[in-house]
């Protein structure tokens, strides 16, 4: 059996056993655009201290990477999170050795490439992504203030060695990033777009990269 079809077979017990199912919203969201505008740099044009505007460009671009969508994949324990209201993940995945999953049931099991439709759940569709992981332990947002993540971001020692320049590439031209703008039936994605958030994070850097208060 290839890993697509594995994956499907997988979700289809899971949903018959009524496991995911009993843990997913009932509500159903759009695949794009659910999360609203998302505010340009020259939206803080009137803010004439460049330190000031800083933070509150990042505070924006927060609303991404607060968003269930990122925060799942960056839990406080090495178990990702899932849906809108963040619930232990279905089954319980313990990434302690892997960011893709212990030996035997790796992240790639269930998650493909691509999303991928389920028939008669909730669920609505497997997430997939060809790079699907979770963050390293590293960069655990869940918890956190918004000050805390910024601070993490843009830390060397614990951001992968990032530099700034880094940074607004990994966030403009990362595929497991921009999955969060496409994230399949039933799940809603963050505000605006990857370049609009990419953008941001530019002006953020350009302004002093300033950590909000």
């Amino acid at each position: 059996m290839n890993r697509p079809a594995l994956a499907l077979s997988l979700a289809s017990a899971l949903v018959a056993a009524g496991f995911i199912a009993a843990f997913e919203p009932v509500s159903g969201f759009a695949e794009t655009g659910s999360g609203g505008a998302l505010k340009g740099a020259a939206d803080f044009a009137a803010i004439t201290d460049a330190r000031e505007r800083s933070k509150a460009m990042f505070a924006e671009a927060s609303r991404v990477l607060t968003h269930p969508r990122c925060i799942n994949c960056h839990p406080a324990t090495r178990s990702p999170t899932q849906g809108e209201d963040m619930h232990p993940h279905v089954p319980l995945m313990i990434a302690a050795d892997s960011s893709m999953g212990p030996a035997g049931l790796a992240c790639s099991t269930c998650h493909g490439a691509e999303n991928r439709a389920i028939v008669g759940s909730r669920l609505k569709s497997i997430p997939g992504n060809a790079h699907w992981q979770l963050a390293p332990a590293s960069m655990a947002w869940q918890g956190l203030t918004v000050r805390e993540i910024c601070e993490q971001v843009k830390d060397t020692e614990r951001n992968g060695n990032r530099s700034h320049a880094d940074l607004i590439k990994h966030m403009g031209e990362d595929h497991l990033v921009g999955w969060a703008w496409h994230p399949g039936e039933g799940r809603s994605a963050p505000p605006g777009s990857q370049p609009e958030f990419a953008a941001l994070i530019t002006a953020w850097v350009e302004t002093g990269a300033e950590c909000p208060d």
